[in-house]
């Protein structure tokens, strides 16, 4: 759902600047709040992987096709603020490089994509947490119907900005009738992705995945009369003590275990995305994504004007003089995984250090007491 240039008119385009810009503020300051050392490259990777899947279109049906939006699961795995700033730097490098969404419509689709997108499906995906027994087979299926729903919403919010300045005199009936049937085929495909990212992560580090942190047990430490210690970290992220004996000393109250790298989560998540953006994307479907399907059938699509980067290098994810489509596809992909990569980390590490205003508070098991607020 990239809107381009030429759809709404320069009120509503300035009003979504607007609104784009004051959310991107408030998850600058609430992110801090939501990352640590350890997850910021996390942070950054998800941004790349959400670039790379949005890459790959499938098809829905009736000539149809839909990519992953992105912003139930990026909020999911690193929380609602993050995952704000995460779509934003995707939607601002599709637009700059790949003339993927107008320039003028910057703020449309960050607030779509990223705002009404996560703004549903957290606190849905929190509700349901909340109400679903306890288990990480109900976290995948909280995450697959937050998915579900925020990619209809989005669409629904579109429709009502189209409503107060859309270019193109189109009954509402239809286009809100339109958008919101393509874009429920769509979020079938994305809660998909979601709940299935979502449950990888999940089932390797689930102390990695934001919105499932209240579900962690935490390890009690025993003596060797039974008698349980303190609470240390949670025990996905500590190998389990064995009980004391009499001439061993029990752990010291709030012991440190061992935290485990993240390093092989990351690289495997690195490799997920080159392999989609870089090879995956050249077998994405060929038809019409869900927006211009609805905007060609009802004459939106008239309304477009052309990109002011139409003539980028990389414009269209393709290599500009690369006759070969799988060695031009795959290489702008790669690069546009490498370069949201690179902002991506770069601009969530920069936050991060912004909340390192003094010596970080100890939190029981070792870890930073920010390290799962938010």
């Amino acid at each position: 759902m990239h809107v381009p240039d030429g759809f709404f008119d320069a009120p509503v385009s300035l009003a979504a600047g607007a609104v784009a810009a004051g959310a991107v503020a408030v998850s600058l300051r609430g992110a801090r709040r939501e990352l640590d050392d350890r997850l910021t490259p996390l942070a950054g990777l998800v941004a790349a992987f959400v670039f790379a899947v949005q890459m790959i279109n499938f098809p829905v049906g009736a000539g149809t096709s839909g990519h992953l939006m992105g912003g139930a699961l990026a909020a999911i795995l690193v929380g609602p603020y993050t995952a704000v700033l995460c779509l934003s730097v995707v939607l601002l490098i599709q637009a700059l490089l790949f003339a993927d969404g107008g320039l003028t419509a910057l703020g449309v689709n960050i607030t779509l994509l990223g705002v009404v997108a996560v703004l549903v499906a957290y606190p849905l995906f929190r509700l349901l947490t909340k109400t679903l027994p306890r288990r990480r087979s109900s976290v995948g299926v909280a995450a697959f119907v937050a998915a579900l729903v925020s990619v209809p919403a989005a669409a629904v919010a579109f429709t009502g900005l189209f409503a107060i300045g859309g270019t193109a005199d189109v009954p509402l009936g239809r286009v809100l009738g339109a958008m919101v049937g393509v874009h429920t085929a769509i979020g079938l495909g994305e809660a998909a992705i979601t709940a299935m990212t979502v449950g990888a992560v999940l089932a390797v580090r689930p102390d990695l995945v934001h919105g499932a942190r209240d579900l962690r047990r935490p390890l009690v430490l025993r003596t060797a009369s039974g008698d349980a210690g303190a609470k240390a970290a949670p025990a996905d992220t500590a190998a389990t003590h064995a009980p004391t004996s009499p001439t061993t000393p029990a752990p010291p109250t709030g012991a440190a275990p061992g935290r485990r790298s993240v390093r092989p989560v990351w690289i495997a998540g690195l490799a997920a995305s080159l392999l989609c953006a870089g090879g995956l994307s050249f077998y994405a479907s060929q038809e019409l994504d869900g927006l211009e399907r609805v905007s060609t059938d009802h004459g939106i699509m008239e309304r477009e004007r052309e990109h002011d980067l139409a003539d980028s290098p990389l414009a269209d994810y393709e290599l500009r003089d690369v006759d070969n489509g799988l060695l031009s596809g795959g290489t702008a992909g790669v690069l546009g995984v490498g370069v949201t990569l690179a902002v991506g980390t770069g601009v969530l590490l920069l936050v991060r250090r912004r909340n390192r205003t003094g010596p970080p508070a100890t939190a029981v098991g070792g870890t930073s007491s920010g390290a799962d607020a938010g």
